[in-house]
């Protein structure tokens, strides 16, 4: 009997858990577990999805990317969103956040669905700007962990002359130097200080990404 009430008092102060029944505990895991993200951020160029797929292979981590994903929803017939993405794009602009976050989000829900234990996540250039990071922490607050920013820090030369050197053969229409010299701005005005406020916060680890893909 004293062990059954002290049972009871450890429910109550959320100290203990009944036991699960037979097949409870994915469940359980499904509701529990949260997306665990690490916001990759630079320059165009940078190195941001070159280096992201090693550390997928290395580190087991779901790579996502804003740009793939806003490009692949740009090139849908069916998506309501296609047209006003290309304009965006195309001037070298930001998308509007509400946009960028449910393509995200979508993309978090399904690997999560497959698979509950997959809950680790780059999310490769986003935040962009402040609207982005009120957007994200309005709709993921309590849903999802920001574990750090990873900031690829590079000279904008290099980083022009590698997209330069990558629309040769990538067919995005962003790659030219009229648009790289605009997305470019658009990130030292909009993006850079959001990596200064994760830096005040102690949340960045930087790497300088002027280097060679293997250094």
């Amino acid at each position: 009997m004293l062990s059954r009430c002290r049972h009871r008092l450890l429910l109550v102060l959320g100290l203990s858990f009944p036991p699960p029944s037979r097949g409870l505990p994915l469940l359980c895991n499904r509701r529990l577990m949260k997306p665990l993200v690490v916001f990759v951020l630079g320059g165009p160029g940078a190195g941001k999805g070159t280096q992201c797929a090693r550390i997928v292979e290395k580190y087991g981590y779901t790579h996502l990317s804003a740009g793939e994903l806003l490009r692949d929803e740009r090139k849908n017939p069916a998506s309501q969103y296609g047209e006003l993405i290309e304009k965006y794009i195309k001037e070298g602009k930001i998308v509007p956040v509400e946009i960028t976050i449910s393509l995200l989000k979508r993309e978090m829900d399904q690997t999560m669905a497959a698979n509950a234990q997959k809950n680790k996540f780059l999310i490769d250039g986003f935040p962009r700007n402040q609207d982005n990071l009120q957007g994200w922490n309005k709709t993921m607050d309590g849903k999802a962990d920001v574990s750090f920013v990873l900031f690829f820090d590079c000279n904008n030369e290099i980083c022009i002359e590698r997209c330069l050197e990558r629309g040769k053969s990538s067919g995005r229409s962003d790659d030219n130097r009229e648009s790289l010299e605009k997305r470019i701005q658009t990130y030292l005005q909009s993006t850079k200080p959001i990596i200064d406020l994760y830096e005040e916060m102690g949340k960045v680890k930087k790497i300088d990404a002027s280097k060679s893909v293997d250094e």
